[in-house]
């Protein structure tokens, strides 16, 4: 399996152009011209973006997980998870983040060995486009559930027993930030098995820690109103579309009255533990991603966590992401302290 070199090698490399910006260290190995041409103009955002923010990159660590090998007669393909984590400084501080990334890595045998001749993305924070069950274009969704049809759910909300107990003899009515976060904290790598995990998982995600910050479920059994998680009704999960839909999360949080609230702020320096960014991409008014804030750089700027691409303490802009543009734009909404 001498293939198996060349992706240490490209993992090792990996590392090295988020430290020096660069793609040159991939080119003796990697001949996907497509994926070096987005890897260059994402590390000229990088760079852009840490000088701004004064940031020097320390190291970089990966850890790679093998997940499916297809090998055929001269050409392998890979799919890997990366486990990467990443050690910078601000003025002499210490910064760590921590992100999972798959992709799919296609190799080939030449006469001079093995090279790598395609790279997939097997997960972006873009939502992904699928076909309506009827004629006129594409329309796109967070999971195929959410364009089946309105489904009647059971009377009886779904409620996470182990957290619920834990809030029983705490103060009513009071949001609670530190434990939003720490909830994100706990569960930005993996699914909580209390809850489905969604092919695109971001807002799900985000919404699980509003709740675990004692945020109140608005249950209307209805898909289109309400902010409200159910259990399962035979093979169904139920939820609304506020709960799962980066779109309709923010635009619930700011038109609700009653339960959870929140309004839009015009900076990220407003925001705080707890709180919620919403990404349109190509700036056409469709919000695709959301993130919750669950930390702070030393100048006071929002670290997020998500999920879909699992990320812990990710710098705010999202410039680092395959799917920004320079027509991205964001939603800072700061959920209100009390409901």
């Amino acid at each position: 399996m001498a293939w198996k070199l060349t992706l240490y090698d490209y993992i090792h490399h990996r590392n090295l152009i988020d430290i020096d910006y660069s793609v040159e260290p991939l080119l003796p190995f990697v001949q996907d011209g497509g994926f070096l041409h987005r890897q260059a103009l994402l590390q000229a955002r990088r760079s852009d973006t840490d000088r701004e923010r004064k940031l020097i990159p320390v190291k970089n660590e990966t850890r790679l997980i093998i997940d499916r090998v297809d090998e055929q007669p001269g050409k392998t393909i890979v799919d890997v998870t990366l486990k990467r984590k990443a050690f910078a400084r601000i003025r002499e501080i210490e910064q760590e983040e921590l992100r999972i990334e798959r992709e799919r890595v296609t190799l080939h045998e030449g006469l001079d060995g093995w090279s790598i001749i395609g790279v997939k993305l097997l997960q972006t924070e873009q939502t992904p486009r699928v076909k309506p069950p009827m004629p006129g274009g594409w329309v796109e969704v967070e999971d195929q559930a959410l364009i089946e049809g309105e489904m009647r759910a059971p009377s009886v909300p779904f409620l996470n027993r182990e957290v619920v107990h834990e809030w029983q003899n705490a103060p009513r009515g009071t949001y609670n930030r530190r434990a939003a976060a720490d909830y994100a904290d706990q569960w930005w790598d993996k699914g909580n098995p209390n809850y489905l995990t969604f092919e695109v998982d971001c807002t799900n995600y985000v919404s699980q820690c509003l709740f675990a910050g004692r945020a109140p479920m608005n249950y209307t059994g209805k898909r289109d109103s309400g902010w409200w998680y159910k259990g399962r009704s035979g093979t169904q999960e139920l939820w609304s579309y506020s709960w799962a839909v980066a779109n309709s999360l923010p635009f619930y949080l700011t038109t609700s009255r009653l339960g959870l609230q929140g309004r839009e702020v015009s900076s990220p320096q407003e925001l705080d533990l707890g709180d919620t960014i919403s990404y349109d991409w190509n700036g056409n008014g469709r919000f695709e991603h959301s993130t919750i804030v669950t930390a702070k750089d030393p100048d006071g700027m929002p670290l997020v966590n998500a999920h879909t691409v699992s990320s812990k303490h990710r710098y705010w802009s999202y410039t680092d992401s395959y799917a920004w543009t320079d027509k991205t734009r964001y939603r800072f909404i700061k959920i209100d302290e009390r409901f």
